[in-house]
């Protein structure tokens, strides 16, 4: 397939986008190579994070399964909910720019059929119609949160508990008026956006353009093309104004997956207040000039599991697996790993009404709920590697919120800050001890003596002591402070007498 002319007019990437579009197979045997997981990310490698940022980088696992890890592989459709649960995206973008639901198709959901594990990489996602009928707890949410819509009074401690609860707020209808509430966003007082040509000389417009183009699978099927085409724009629009208007952030790769959600269900104006907001608190660590505080945070998986599972987190520290494998789910809150739309938003319900560090907890209750699985792999770094990339399709996300909650308050962010530090140290003094022992070799041929704690050893840092010259110079050293405390005690005093 021939890559979209990113230097040029608005029209000839249309012109692209079309030509694309005649042969969807092309395109997706083009997106979704086939790789194999015969390597893995190494966790020391300086490159670690931004193997993430870069296609085709992320691989792992052994044997025939194919790890599917990357951006282009992973760009698969969501679900989009239709009709009255969850506003329609018949009419496309009057859909997105108005707010404004269709009356056709009501209560159909688009939904993906639970994949192989096996399939190949290269292979479409298979899609198919179903019905998502609101049972009777879902009913009685809906009216109470219609209800608190109505009432001037509620609060937005009201708001946080209904996205936090069971269900979350459970249609996109209801989101579309209540994630602007939960970050502090008036729909009725925003800017109005402007054209794409008025943004193409930024300088990270190439890229932006390069990720929404490859993010074909993002945007709800069935939609005319003419609709898809605009709602691509309007997200490379939506990203690069708040890159402009905040220079200080930098784009990541995956930043497009979180833009993407809110875009469908707010609306292009609103969703710039509300990513506004999120790059500057909840996601701004992912937007530094380095990806060092990100690799930190990531950091807290393991002292949450061990706090709950010490064999586990053992296990996970043996084979080497690291933290990338969590990578894109703490930068896009999952929406790059997870096929359901209907998770995706569900979970975005919890997030934006909880501390900013709750993808981290969710993280360690995954891996916590996943045990068995992780138990039952090889313990190295390209099997376990592997499974933890593949985020299963029958997540019980709703008990693994609740999970995280607990953990949140059982194990507070400051107390495994603690840990986090701890870590580094050690891994530090590590890192010293293997450039000593590199060292020595390189002088003497051999391996260094181990390093003791001892007074001795302080002062005497090249003596090579044995277990009986520790004892020797040990007992000699008692010996002395024994003499020099009898000559303190009964003989000064007479030199004083005299």
């Amino acid at each position: 397939m021939d890559r979209v002319e990113l230097n040029g007019p608005l029209e000839k990437q249309n012109s692209s986008f079309r030509d694309a579009e005649d042969n969807d197979d092309h395109i997706e045997s083009q997106l979704m190579p086939d790789e194999s997981c015969n390597t893995a990310p190494t966790e020391n490698d300086d490159n670690e994070i931004g193997m993430f940022l870069q296609p085709n980088a992320v691989e792992g696992g052994s044997g025939g399964e194919k790890c599917t890890d990357n951006d282009e592989i992973i760009e698969t459709t969501r679900l989009i909910d239709v009709g009255n649960d969850a506003g329609s995206l018949q009419n496309g973008v009057e859909f997105i720019s108005s707010g404004k639901t269709s009356p056709g198709l009501n209560g159909k959901n688009i939904a993906l059929v639970q994949p192989n594990n096996h399939r190949r990489s290269d292979e479409p996602t298979e899609l198919s119609f179903e019905k998502f009928p609101e049972n009777h707890e879902e009913k009685l949410k809906r009216i109470k949160i219609e209800n608190a819509l109505d009432d001037p009074k509620t609060l937005l401690e009201d708001w946080q508990e209904f996205a936090k609860s069971e269900y979350g707020l459970i249609n996109d209808d209801l989101r579309r008026k209540i994630w602007p509430l939960l970050v502090g966003v008036d729909p009725q007082q925003v800017d109005p956006a402007p054209s794409l040509e008025e943004l193409n000389n930024h300088p990270e417009y190439n890229q932006v353009v390069l990720d929404v183009n490859r993010s074909l699978k993002r945007f709800p099927p069935g939609i005319p093309y003419e609709q898809r085409v605009a709602l691509q724009d309007q997200l490379t629009v939506l990203i690069l104004r708040v890159i402009i208007k905040h220079p200080h952030l930098k784009y990541y790769q995956g930043y497009h997956d979180v833009a993407i959600t809110f875009l469908l269900v707010v609306g292009e104006e609103v969703a710039f207040h509300v990513m506004e907001i999120l790059s500057t608190n909840h996601l701004v660590e992912c937007m530094q000039e380095t990806m060092e505080p990100t690799q930190r945070r990531l950091m807290f998986i393991y002292p949450l599991v061990r706090r709950e599972n010490a064999a586990l987190c053992s296990y996970l520290e043996r084979s080497t697996v690291g933290t990338l494998f969590a990578l894109p789910w703490y930068l896009t809150w999952f929406g790059h790993s997870l096929n359901s739309y209907r998770s995706v938003v569900r979970l975005y319900d919890y997030f934006l009404a909880s501390d900013f560090l709750l993808p981290i907890y969710v993280t360690s209750a995954i891996v916590i709920y996943r045990q068995n699985e992780i138990f039952q792999e090889d313990c190295d770094m390209a099997s376990l590697h592997c499974l933890l990339s593949q985020l299963p399709e029958d997540l019980p996300f709703e008990y693994l919120l609740r999970s995280a909650e607990n953990l949140y308050h059982k194990h507070p962010p400051k107390v495994i800050e603690k840990d986090v530090e701890s870590m580094i140290a050690k891994e530090k003094q590590q890192r010293l001890n293997e450039e000593r022992e590199r060292e020595y070799r390189k002088l003497y041929g051999k391996k260094p003596p181990p390093v003791s704690n001892s007074i001795i050893s302080r002062f005497l840092p090249h003596l090579q002591l044995s277990r009986r010259s520790v004892f020797v110079t040990t007992a000699f050293s008692i010996l002395v402070g024994f003499c020099a405390y009898y000559y303190r005690a009964h003989y000064i005093p007479l030199e004083a007498i005299r």
